[in-house]
């Protein structure tokens, strides 16, 4: 039985997978998309999510550990110099897997894992006002929103109004 044991092998010896998955998680970096089979890309979801989360701290202990797991000094640089920075603000969820149909020749599932932070479309996308399934909420804020500018005026008048009476005096 195999009770507990959620980790998926992908039909390879240890070592084969660890290579694999460190080349994998090279070229995401390199990249920022690539296009692999489905179980690959959750496999190398839980493999790189750590080692984006210890790239932003930019320490030499962090930078000696993520090595050991990619050993590629050129990806090294990527990941702390252009990486890191873009994701410093995100607390987790730095890769993004979308499925993309069956793969001609075997049929196998197939699908593209990219860095989040790294897609111009997306990014456009996420930035357009969400809607909400209440809908009272989205008309109280606006209300709120227009009282204020109302009320600015009225008070820029008031010092104005004020100078006019000293300078009058």
């Amino acid at each position: 039985m195999r009770h507990g044991k959620k980790f998926n092998h992908l039909s390879r010896t240890a070592a084969h997978r660890h290579a694999m998955l460190a080349n994998m998680a090279v070229s995401l970096i390199m990249h920022k998309r690539i296009t692999t089979t489905l179980a690959k890309a959750k496999a190398l979801k839980k493999y790189v999510e750590p080692l984006l989360t210890k790239s932003k701290k930019d320490t030499t202990n962090s930078r000696r550990v993520v090595f050991s797991y990619l050993q590629d000094k050129y990806v090294i640089q990527e990941l702390f110099g252009v990486v890191a920075p873009k994701i410093a603000s995100r607390p987790g969820g730095y890769t993004r897997v979308i499925k993309t149909g069956f793969r001609q020749s075997d049929g196998a599932d197939m699908a593209f894992i990219e860095l989040v932070d790294f897609n111009e479309n997306m990014l456009k996308a996420d930035k357009k006002a969400k809607r909400t399934r209440r809908g009272r909420g989205k008309a109280a804020p606006a209300a709120e929103a227009a009282a204020p500018q109302a009320e600015a005026p009225a008070k820029e008048e008031a010092p104005a109004a004020e100078e006019e009476a000293k300078a009058e005096e």
